[in-house]
């Protein structure tokens, strides 16, 4: 261990953290394997630190590695906070406490994904930026070349943007893992998925061109595309298509999803969904993560839970990241289960999924 004198006293010197990167189906931090487990939680950018501090607290008990986090609030504010109350213009409100959130992420190491834009219209969305240019309807989002220009704009001031609380412009940041389109983008008006690929590709570009250190995802639902298919999941009447946007060049990893209650499927029927994914991935030859995944039924949830991330397991999946690990309010009660899909720390599924991160940190 190299260190150094300051003001005669010997100091140890650390190695800076790393980026994490992509090889094949794996990815790599500082030179190893990295499997991990994480989750996702949507109000780091608009609550407190203690509610962000809690949070974090309970993913170190937990063992999870990288947490997913949003990275807008546009137009309406939340608590007092938003990001982009109109195109082109950044507010601190917002700003300042995402910075926060990278900033205590860094301390505690854990990694980052952070999506520029929301498919729905909490905290804004595809719809806001229609409204801001009175284009027609929510697809318009992928072809107004206004809307385009004002989503690259918000994306180049996040880039670029220095840290209140580290001085490190985002772009520079080892914390952030990942940089996501969207959340859960889809393109009803357009089955052929040609849309999305378009605006993917030029957007993950655009990204590169700025930021080569960071990880690119779309951050869809990894819905298919095969013509003459039945089911809806499959038979591109959302308007993506997860194997060519996987496949895109500025795309290093995929994402899926995977919501039985919401999708009128079973617990069961997702086992097949993630084993699809993870073949499909090596067939790409890129990591595959399952980003998001809930079952209401608290009944059910434990063996679920255990059933799907035995899959993952099994069959060397990069990675998991369970919606939503949530934990106190400010007034020390627990954050309301809005969703149905809550997982606080301690629980019997957070111990399910906490053993589930020891594997995966020990691959």
């Amino acid at each position: 261990m190299i260190s150094f004198s300051l003001f005669g006293f010997s100091r140890p010197a650390f190695a800076a953290p790393s980026f994490v990167s992509t090889s094949g189906t794996k990815f790599i931090l500082n030179g190893k394997p990295f499997y991990f487990a994480g989750t996702n939680n949507y109000y780091f950018h608009y609550k407190s630190k203690k509610m962000v501090d809690d949070v974090f607290h309970d993913m170190k008990a937990m063992n999870l590695k990288v947490i997913r986090i949003w990275g807008f609030i546009d137009g309406k504010a939340h608590d007092q906070s938003v990001m982009q109350p109109a195109p082109g213009v950044y507010d601190e409100s917002g700003f300042s406490k995402l910075d926060y959130a990278i900033y205590k992420a860094g301390q505690m190491g854990v990694k980052l994904v952070i999506p520029f834009v929301n498919n729905w219209d909490e905290f804004g969305g595809m719809n806001q930026y229609v409204r801001w240019f009175g284009a027609n309807g929510h697809d318009a989002f992928y072809t107004d070349q206004r809307i385009k220009q004002a989503y690259k704009h918000y994306v180049s001031y996040m880039l670029n943007r220095v840290n209140t609380y580290t001085g490190v412009k985002y772009k520079d940041d080892p914390t952030i893992m990942t940089w996501e389109l969207a959340n859960e983008p889809r393109v009803r008006s357009d089955r052929s998925g040609n849309i999305l690929v378009e605006w993917a590709d030029e957007m993950s570009s655009y990204i590169k061109s700025i930021d080569r250190k960071h990880l690119v995802a779309v951050g869809d639902e990894g819905f298919y595309r095969i013509d003459g298919h039945h089911d809806w999941i499959f038979n591109g009447s959302e308007g993506v298509d997860w194997m060519r946007l996987t496949a895109l060049p500025n795309i290093d990893y995929g994402t899926y999803h995977l919501y039985p209650d919401h999708w009128g499927k079973t617990a069961e029927w997702g086992n097949q969904w993630i084993t699809d994914h993870i073949r499909d991935g090596e067939k790409i030859g890129k990591p595959v993560v399952l980003e998001e995944y809930g079952f209401k039924d608290q009944t059910r949830r434990d063996h679920v839970y255990k059933s799907w991330l035995d899959l993952i397991e099994k069959h060397h999946g990069a990675g998991s990241q369970f919606w939503i690990l949530t934990g106190i309010q400010d007034d020390g009660t627990l954050y309301p289960d809005y969703d149905g899909f809550r997982i606080v720390y301690p629980s019997s599924s957070a111990t399910i999924i906490s053993e589930h991160a020891k594997r995966m940190n020990e691959k």
